[in-house]
């Protein structure tokens, strides 16, 4: 099967130590394309580096994510807009809010935020949006511009029946990872999921966090990688009853849709196959 990982934090220091191995077991676990997450002008930087070394399997995103919404003043904030120019950089965000922990304080996310939503306007660019426990102000700002922005996904979703309705009815998209496979705080979402449109869903693993815990071996440091996609994805069939490969196509067909990247025309790229032969 062919699956695409919407988000994945491969920049992460975590990685640091065996990364072109994680990619090599993403493409032996049938992962034909990732996009690497940005969450800050440093992070972002680093996403395009990794991105533009591995073009055949990786693109990535460019923002600033609401925990680091207080770092980042207006000179940054143009630091960052220049990455949007990459080729590789197909999508504005991470960004939103986060109520939960609110590591960055509420008025400096508000901030942030907007400016990404009047960039996303600007520029015609798909957004990559967070939000934990700010459901109302978020979805206010949403609305707000709605009408000016294009495609936007909300991550990770993990929220209510309230909450999912409210963005389906704004037309957006919904990533889903392991969360789903939480018995203490993913449950509602074997429900959930199967509301979700099928041309609406996208599914990722937001590595290095949010491990499937019902993962069997799970690995001993505790940390999530793209070779994990496929144990969400089965997750997902399950709950809405689909046809695994149906859906693969699916959830990739609206991953590459979304961040309009097309696959190869024929088979593997290069750098894919030489991957591949390695295993």
């Amino acid at each position: 099967m062919d699956l695409f990982d919407i988000g994945a934090n491969l920049t992460h220091d975590a990685f640091d130590a065996d990364r072109e191995s994680v990619l090599d077991r993403a493409i032996a676990a049938g992962v034909s394309g990732m996009m690497v997450t940005g969450s800050s002008l440093t992070c972002s930087r680093k996403a395009l580096a990794l991105a533009q070394s591995h073009p055949a399997l990786l693109r990535c995103t460019a923002g600033v994510h609401p925990h680091h919404a207080a770092e980042h003043d207006s000179a940054q904030l143009h630091d960052l807009a220049t990455l949007w120019d990459a080729p590789e950089v197909l999508a504005i965000g991470e960004t939103g809010l986060d109520f939960f922990r609110d590591f960055s304080p509420r008025p400096a996310q508000e901030r942030v935020f907007e400016w990404h939503l009047e960039q996303a306007a600007h520029l015609g660019l798909p957004l990559f949006l967070h939000e934990r426990d700010a459901h109302e102000r978020f979805l206010a700002m949403i609305r707000a511009a709605r009408d000016a922005i294009g495609d936007a996904v909300v991550h990770c979703f993990t929220g209510d029946r309230t909450a999912l309705y409210a963005y389906l009815d704004l037309d957006l998209y919904v990533g889903i990872t392991g969360w789903i496979c939480d018995e203490r705080r993913g449950r509602h979402l074997l429900e959930l999921v199967r509301d979700i449109p099928a041309d609406r869903l996208m599914i990722e693993t937001d590595c290095p966090y949010l491990l499937p815990r019902d993962l069997r071996p799970r690995p001993r440091d505790g940390r999530n990688e793209p070779a994990f996609l496929p144990h969400v994805h089965a997750a997902v069939a399950r709950a809405r009853g689909d046809d695994p490969v149906e859906l693969a196509r699916r959830t990739t067909a609206n991953a590459r849709r979304f961040f309009r990247w097309p696959a190869a025309a024929e088979g593997p790229s290069e750098e894919a196959a030489a991957r591949m032969r390695l295993h």
